[in-house]
């Protein structure tokens, strides 16, 4: 059984990033999306550039109780005052955004994170 705050479901999004711009999409979402989204959305999963297979892709994972929380955590990041400054700054440099929510899977041997909040 899990505990009541597992973070059963993932938002999994991929930016593919323009060519020779990863440094500065980097640089932009470190500097101003980062401290919004920790605010708003708590610590991540994880974030991640491409190596082998599609180039110029940046991953973040972020988790969630249920649909009600990401909802709730996605409007307030939406909400926020300094949210659209990212977005115009970061615009020239995605190509496209890519959103999966994906559910976790008891499995042996695997450990669904809790939320801390």
């Amino acid at each position: 059984m899990q505990p009541d705050n597992a973070l059963t479901l993932v938002d999994h999004r991929i930016y593919t990033i323009r060519l020779r711009k990863m440094n500065e999409f980097l640089d932009v979402f470190g500097k101003m999306a980062m401290p919004i989204l920790l605010e708003t959305l708590g610590n991540p999963l994880g974030a991640y550039v491409s190596q082998v297979g599609p180039q110029n892709q940046f991953v973040h994972l972020w988790g969630y109780v249920d649909l009600a929380d990401y909802e709730r955590r996605s409007r307030a990041r939406d909400a926020h005052p300094r949210f659209s400054d990212y977005l115009a700054a970061s615009e020239h440099l995605i190509v496209a955004q890519e959103t999966r929510l994906i559910r976790a899977v008891a499995m042996p041997g695997v450990t669904i994170p809790t939320s801390h909040r």
